[in-house]
């Protein structure tokens, strides 16, 4: 439901009022796979999410080649399929793709490590390369170099995530380097970075990465999240760095949200990133 919602709440048409061409591609739907069996018994739901993985992966590689994709998700495992196919699509074009992670969480489990079960920690870890996904997820075409990827607004690591940060070499700026530092100094050396190196940026945005008092429609609700004015920060200064070649909306449920705010937020902060701001300023040249 959490798609719908966003369309509901006027995603297409605010995107349309920027001057954008917009094409609506509808739902992805996966073809069946077989069934999967893991050792780590408290994986839920590995065979569909497998199968999602796949045809999502390929529908982002298609839709990457002439457009730029805004994938509507439910949970952040859609990621998985999302940013392996865009890292298919740089490959081909001989560039390096970058991902800034938008989320309370890493997601950075592998199926071995997640006490959980839940796959919606897994997708940066898989789209990263890390082992432990052969013969389960679909095999990758191209992944993403873990050094490309910069995880903003973290704050709910376990702590297998937090070694395997570390030894990946993923740059790791938590609520509290946000407090000590600010947010645009941390975002704009990252985007220096994808500058300097010509690369495509793709941009995951988790419901959770905002405070819950501001967007209360997500079910992995962490205190201390970005504000109203950090969340239009990062999205202004991402189009302000014209870098951005792809984006993902996920974790929104509808039936958690106050009449619509959090959807409605979030079409808000998405038109930011595309183009809306409240007065004129020049475009930052890399």
């Amino acid at each position: 439901m959490g798609p719908s919602s966003l369309r509901t709440a006027g995603l297409v048409e605010a995107l349309v009022e920027l001057g954008h061409s917009v094409a609506d591609m509808g739902q992805v739907v996966p073809v069946p796979g077989p069934a999967l069996e893991h050792p780590n018994k408290a994986l839920k739901a590995l065979p569909a999410i497998a199968a999602w993985t796949a045809a999502l992966a390929e529908a982002a590689y298609q839709i990457s080649a002439d457009a730029m994709p805004i994938f509507l998700g439910g949970d952040h495992s859609i990621s998985a399929g999302t940013v392996s196919g865009i890292a298919r699509r740089a490959g081909e074009l001989g560039k390096p793709l970058f991902v800034l992670w938008l989320d309370a969480h890493p997601d950075f489990h592998t199926l071995d490590t997640t006490t959980s079960g839940n796959l919606h920690g897994v997708p940066l870890a898989y789209a990263s390369g890390l082992s432990g996904f052969q013969g389960y997820f679909p095999k990758l075409q191209a992944n993403v170099s873990p050094e490309r990827i910069c995880a903003l607004g973290i704050r709910s690591v376990d702590p297998a995530e937090r070694v395997a940060l570390a030894e990946a070499g993923v740059t790791v700026h938590d609520m509290r380097a946000i407090d000590e530092h600010g947010i645009a100094p941390l975002l704009r050396a990252f985007l220096e970075r994808v500058a300097a190196e010509g690369g495509m940026l793709h941009v995951s945005f988790d419901v959770d990465f905002l405070d819950p008092a501001i967007a209360p429609a997500v079910g992995t609700t962490v205190p201390g999240g970005a504000t109203f004015r950090e969340a239009h920060l990062v999205m202004e200064m991402l189009h302000d760095s014209g870098l951005v070649t792809s984006l993902d909306l996920v974790e929104l449920n509808p039936f958690l949200d106050e009449r619509g705010r959090t959807a409605t937020l979030m079409v808000d902060l998405t038109a930011s990133l595309m183009g809306r701001r409240i007065m004129d300023r020049p475009t930052r040249s890399y």
